[in-house]
């Protein structure tokens, strides 16, 4: 069989085997020395599984069918069959689909042979478990089974005149392969035990009993499930393990392989909107998220919060941070792990560090605004990291921090893309959950699971959030940001008058004309407010966070000005005139006179004492506001010194000096060795360690003239093979010797058979020595068998064998 899928392979065009090779990309990757070696990792367990994995339900529903059936299959018996599992009669339309079906399993090399011989790739067997949910066939069900036994099960399956002399596994098979036999036998059993058949009969076809391989005949079986098992209508393949044998489930299933099947994918079920209100949506909320991403690292940047020992964010970080930005914690999660994966934020170090933003984010900020949503959409699209399970517990029991190493998860990236394509190709819809759960297990079936659907919610979810979706419907730009079907780099079609109909749009070119256009003013008030109509420009923004205090967000945003946010202003270097001069030149109304002597008085009283290092001091050119702070009882714990009228020490640090002449309600700044104001800069933090957030680009597959190029090496080397003597029988008194690739896949064919084969094999010592051997399983480089030589069970390098021979 595998000679034949390796000639059937050598038989196909260069366009074919291009085709197999930009589907299957992983085949290439190194470049196979011959078709024999492509042929070998195509079949390849991990290879195949990984190729079943992207079939849909309808494909895998026909690899299965060609797995079940007998021998190879005309393509009339594999419809026929096909057709059977259908709610209703075959249409034209289900035919399409299934020639399309057939033919595009041909082009992944996982079904092989013409349409009146069709037959899955070697491996295929093997991968799949339970096939269309039907247990082993009864060779491999009885198996281990001991002669005595399988004597006894024949007769008793035979019933009056039949011969049990040389029974064997196959003659029990072939008894339960007769319709006419299985029929009997089911008759015999009592109702409960054809209940019990009915529970396994669609799968799963497995079941745990007490004592599963109790010996009992026909005659003497009292319970349903002694009935069952001294008539081979079920297995026993363990101390408690029951299965059911496949010719008695194909029996009981009326022949068909599925129950039901459909080749086309469920509706997608959902809320229709209006494309242009969802996009103005989706475009309102990334420019928020993108704002409150600048806002987290702003404030990063002045108060980092500490790294935990384990690597991640304090509980009470998370809950503060939330509160500053006036966001629930698992938008807050959501936004620290975006930011985390674009390189924006990291650790200062892994042993008392802290959580600050990087250079990175410097270069990141005075982009336009759809250009970093853009940053942080692609970011949070190929992260394998999952916010949303901030706050649960693993399997250990511990606390998932925000920022914990342990919220990665391999399958998040792709199911984000799996999602989103699907939202695709429903325009203007908006899915509920369980529908896109529905589509998800018929687009995945081999990938379902409780994980797998929590991934899907937690997109949905965070896909709003960022402004990828708006109102439930993927908005336009969102579109641009997925990988093009056909092989380019994503982006949507150019709308009529955008500079060429079909070119592809970038996201941030669809996002720009959706976005409200930033404002450079405000309205200063009376009570010391400054009302935001909308959102501000940049640099107006990040003064107003140094100069005032945010007071409420929501459609307009209210910045307080206070003496603590005027002295914050001024301890940045900057002075009174410039603070008045930037109200003025940024306020659609003039000063009022409360501001204006506000920050008069602030910056009349900054400064006029200075703190310097003693341990510190403090100067002043007026030695009657010392004598105040020196008779201030709250000086006390500063334990101050008069060194001069003008002067005075203090064994406090400079920056709790400060501090404290501050809580007192004095106005200290503080100076250097040279007495010169330090100027707070707000930027001033910055880790340069490597942001370990960011996640690696996702492999999507080859390029055309790469994948060319590796077709037409494979062929080069494959002529070259060719051209080569085959492989001999060895010699008497020598070991076997075979290509890699053929001994590969004979003791495949021998472990899927239970056959004995005759290898040649190193030892530590490089000794050339035979073996005859039982395969029974091959897995991460060792063959696992029982050695007929030695009489025991041993593992062997794969490296370290020689070649295969057939017992003769």
């Amino acid at each position: 069989m595998s000679t034949e899928f390796t000639e059937w392979l050598r038989g196909r065009s260069d366009d074919r085997l291009r085709a197999l090779v930009s589907v299957r990309p992983e085949l290439i990757t190194p470049v196979p020395a011959h078709l024999e070696g492509l042929a070998g990792r195509a079949s390849s367990p991990s290879a195949v599984g990984r190729a079943l994995d992207r079939l849909d339900r309808f494909a895998l529903a026909v690899v299965e069918t060609l797995a079940v059936l007998p021998g190879p299959v005309a393509y009339r018996s594999l419809r026929a069959q096909m057709a059977r599992a259908l709610p209703g009669p075959a249409d034209p339309e289900f035919q399409s689909a299934l020639k399309e079906t057939v033919e595009r399993l041909r082009t992944m090399a996982l079904v092989y042979g013409p349409d009146r011989a069709l037959a899955p790739a070697p491996g295929v067997r093997e991968v799949l478990d339970t096939p269309g949910g039907l247990g082993p066939p009864a060779v491999e069900a009885f198996r281990h089974h001991p002669a005595e036994r399988l004597a006894e099960l024949v007769q008793d399956v035979a019933g009056e005149g039949g011969d049990a002399g040389g029974a064997t596994k196959e003659t029990l098979a072939a008894l339960l392969g007769d319709g006419e036999v299985v029929g009997r036998l089911v008759e015999e059993v009592s109702p409960q035990a054809r209940s019990a058949l009915n529970e396994l009969v669609w799968g799963p076809p497995s079941g745990r009993v007490p004592n599963a391989r109790r010996e009992v005949r026909a005659a003497t079986a009292q319970s349903p499930i002694e009935q069952l098992l001294s008539r081979a209508l079920l297995a026993a393949v363990g101390e408690e393990t029951v299965v059911l044998p496949r010719e008695v489930a194909l029996f009981l299933r009326g022949g068909r392989v599925h129950r039901d099947l459909s080749p086309f994918p469920p509706p997608t079920e959902g809320t229709e909107r209006d494309r242009m209100l969802a996009d103005r949506t989706a475009a309102g909320q990334a420019f928020t998220f993108t704002r409150a991403v600048e806002e987290l690292c702003e404030r990063w940047g002045v108060e980092p919060p500490g790294v935990l020992r384990s690597g991640g964010l304090a509980v009470r970080d998370l809950k503060r941070t939330a509160g500053l930005l006036d966001l629930p914690e698992w938008v807050t999660g959501l936004i620290i792990e975006v930011s985390y994966a674009a390189g924006l934020i990291a650790a200062s170090g892994t042993v008392d560090g802290d959580w600050m933003p990087t250079p990175v984010y410097d270069g990141w900020r005075v982009k336009s605004t759809e250009d970093r949503w853009v940053v942080l959409a692609t970011a949070w699209l190929t992260m394998d990291r999952v916010p949303g399970v901030i706050g649960e517990r693993d399997e250990r029991d511990r606390l998932l921090n925000a920022l914990h190493p342990d919220l990665r998860r391999p399958a998040a990236a792709e199911v984000r893309a799996t999602t989103l394509g699907m939202l695709a190709a429903t325009p203007g819809v908006a899915p509920t959950p369980d529908a896109m759960r529905e589509r998800l297990a018929w687009e995945q079936p081999r990938r379902r699971g409780g994980h797998r659907d929590q991934l899907v919610e937690f997109t949905l979810r965070e896909a709003e959030q960022i402004g990828v979706t708006g109102l439930g419907a993927l908005a336009a730009h969102g579109r641009a940001l997925l990988p093009d079907p056909s092989g380019g780099s994503g982006g949507a079609a150019a709308p009529a008058g955008a500079g060429g109909a079909g070119r592809p749009v970038s996201a941030a070119h669809l996002l720009l004309p959706l976005l409200p256009e930033p404002l450079d003013h405000v309205l200063l008030q009376a009570d010391l407010t400054a009302v935001a109509p909308g959102p501000l420009t940049g640099d107006l923004r990040r003064w107003l966070a140094v100069a005032a205090e945010v007071e409420s967000t929501g459609g307009a945003t209210v910045y307080r000005f206070d003496e603590r946010s005027i002295r914050r202003a001024l301890d940045a270097g900057q002075g009174a005139d410039e603070l008045l001069a930037m109200l003025e030149r940024h306020s659609t109304t003039p000063v009022p006179q409360p501001l204006s002597y506000l920050v008069t008085d602030v910056a009349r009283r900054h400064g006029r004492m200075r703190v310097g290092t003693a341990n510190a001091y403090v100067r002043c050119d007026d030695p009657s506001l010392l004598d105040e702070v020196m008779a201030d009882r709250r000086a006390i714990p500063l334990r101050l010194r008069r060194l001069a009228p003008t002067v005075i020490a203090s064994k406090s640090s400079r920056p709790v000096l400060v501090d404290s002449l501050r809580a007192m309600g004095y106005a200290p700044a503080a100076e250097s060795l040279d007495g010169d104001v330090i100027v707070t800069q707000l930027d001033a933090r910055r880790t340069e360690g490597p942001s370990a957030g960011r996640s690696p680009v996702t492999f999507v597959g080859h390029e055309a003239d790469v994948v060319a190029a590796a077709v037409r090496a494979v062929r080069a080397g494959d002529a070259a093979y060719q051209a080569r003597r085959a492989p001999v029988a060895a010699p008497g008194g020598q070991v076997p010797r075979s290509p890699a690739t053929a001994t590969i896949t004979a003791l495949r064919e021998a472990i899927r058979q239970g056959s004995q084969v005759w290898i040649g094999y190193l030892d530590s010592q490089g000794n050339a020595t035979s073996r005859i051997l039982e395969p029974a399983r091959m897995e991460g480089g060792y063959l696992t068998a029982y050695d007929e030589t030695r009489a025991a069970v041993h593992r062997f390098a794969l490296h370290r064998i020689t070649g295969i021979a057939d017992i003769a």
